[in-house]
């Protein structure tokens, strides 16, 4: 069992969750509610039951699965469900789930009555590297990410790897965008190890390792004032590819595929912008090709995404904001590129998948 400290809480990482039965022990709340989707309701809920059997007295909340409904009207739901279950402020509100129920969850939780305690036992890739660290919490507004939200940290997050055997190949690949995110942006050796793992297998280590480098970003500068910044890597032009392509697309890229297209569009503009040299940005497109599908961006659509990113939440004085690579592993943040740039970008990303 390993353990991080950060904002005033612990993320454990406990493959039996043992440290959880002895967490909820220790704190005398009224009632545990369970928030859950309809996936992890069949699938992860009957594993944390088998870890803590001695769990009988609580509440489910379920919601359905998807980034589409993780939005205003899902809350208003998960709320009205908490009145009629009576929740009062001494209620703890487990969120059980990938990024959208933790995400929500910890929103609605944040909200409810001025806000009452939650924890976090994230059941994706995505959510125990991304999710785990950092008290973001927050829900979409139209086809916009994370708009509407709070800072607002856990009372504690516990990883269980167990969790991972209940996803499909496609889902880990998504969440290791994110580990390959943090070796890029701070760990030159983490993105060099990225490059040796053979998918979907993914050593434990590196999920513990991946969280180090998120965390230390975020003791470093906790409300995204500065440093923060430069977990946007990859988001600010993949946030409105998976935005449009949520609202578009029969089957919508998932987070980490849209992260992807995202990384290669910004390791371009790094090249052209930030010095990040021909050879590192070869090796990157050349890597994160081979594991991410192509997705064809029409040139007609380059307006709308680049609308999509004028929303986003590092813009300035209707500045786009980015954070570029200066080199793999070492990254900087407020730098601000034009629309000219940004399209080029695209353009290089349909050139490079053909």
């Amino acid at each position: 069992m390993k353990r991080i400290k950060s904002l005033g809480y612990d993320v454990v990482f406990d493959n039996e969750l043992d440290e959880l039965q002895s967490f909820l022990i220790d704190h005398d709340y009224s009632q545990l509610l369970i928030l859950v989707d309809r996936n992890t309701n069949d699938h992860c809920l009957p594993i944390l039951q088998s870890f803590i059997p001695d769990i009988v007295d609580y509440d489910i909340i379920e919601v359905d699965p998807g980034e589409e409904n993780k939005n205003i009207d899902f809350c208003i739901g998960v709320w009205k469900t908490m009145l009629d279950f009576g929740a009062d402020r001494k209620a703890l509100m487990l969120n059980l789930g990938g990024g959208v129920v933790t995400d929500m969850g910890g929103f609605a939780a944040s909200t409810y009555k001025r806000g009452i305690d939650f924890i976090h036992i994230p059941t994706t890739l995505l959510s125990q590297v991304d999710a785990s660290v950092g008290g973001k919490t927050g829900i979409d507004l139209d086809n916009v990410k994370n708009i509407i939200g709070t800072f607002t940290q856990p009372q504690a997050v516990f990883i269980s790897t167990k969790f991972l055997e209940t996803l499909d190949d496609r889902q880990i690949r998504s969440g290791f965008a994110e580990i390959i995110k943090h070796g890029l942006i701070q760990d030159k050796a983490l993105f060099d190890r990225c490059m040796q793992v053979s998918l979907p297998n993914i050593p434990e280590e590196m999920v513990y390792d991946s969280v180090q480098v998120k965390n230390k970003v975020v003791l470093e500068d906790p409300t995204e004032k500065g440093l923060r910044k430069i977990l946007n890597f990859g988001h600010t032009v993949g946030h409105a590819v998976e935005g449009y392509s949520l609202y578009h697309d029969q089957n919508p890229l998932l987070h980490g595929e849209a992260i992807a297209i995202g990384m290669i569009c910004e390791a371009y503009i790094s090249h052209k912008e930030n010095n990040l040299s021909e050879s590192a940005l070869d090796t990157i497109v050349n890597y994160l090709k081979g594991i991410y599908p192509a997705y064809a961006i029409h040139s007609e659509i380059f307006p709308d995404l680049i609308e999509l990113m004028r929303n986003d939440k590092k813009n300035e004085s209707n500045k786009l904001g980015f954070a570029l690579l200066k080199d793999i592993g070492n990254c900087e943040y407020n730098k601000y590129v034009e629309e000219d740039l940004i399209t080029a970008s695209l353009a290089y990303y349909n050139e490079v998948i053909k």
